[in-house]
């Protein structure tokens, strides 16, 4: 079985910054990819960014060159850096992992609990 563990949610003014974290436990052979999405009040969940294995990068257009996804192998750990954060980053954001399990092989599409962010004036 497969956990991963969210933080690093909060409360934020408009153009402050909130680093995400989340970790990765259980039975795990290999990662595909991990990745953020976020689903606003009222509106269905969407995807925030990819990374892959190989280290590749994908961005919603509406967090490009804003938010800064990165990932430690070796923690099994997945960052999201939010800056310049605006009132429509509201949203409970969520961790997803795409790979393998290591007890039988089985493909594995894991997600966390979600980590509430909430930007306000």
């Amino acid at each position: 079985q497969v956990q991963l563990v969210e933080s690093g949610g909060g409360l934020v003014q408009p153009g402050g910054s909130l680093r995400l974290s989340c970790k990765a436990s259980g039975s795990i052979f290999s990662i595909n990819y991990m990745g953020w999405y976020r689903q606003a009040p009222g509106k269905q969940r969407e995807l925030v960014a990819t990374i892959h294995g190989s280290g590749s990068t994908n961005y919603a257009d509406s967090v490009k060159g804003r938010f800064t996804i990165s990932r430690d192998n070796a923690k099994n750990t997945v960052y999201l850096q939010m800056n310049s954060l605006k009132p429509e980053d509201t949203a409970v954001y969520y961790c997803n992992l795409n790979g393998t399990g290591a007890r039988f092989g089985e493909g594995l599409d894991a997600w966390g609990r979600g980590t509430l962010v909430t930007v306000f004036s």
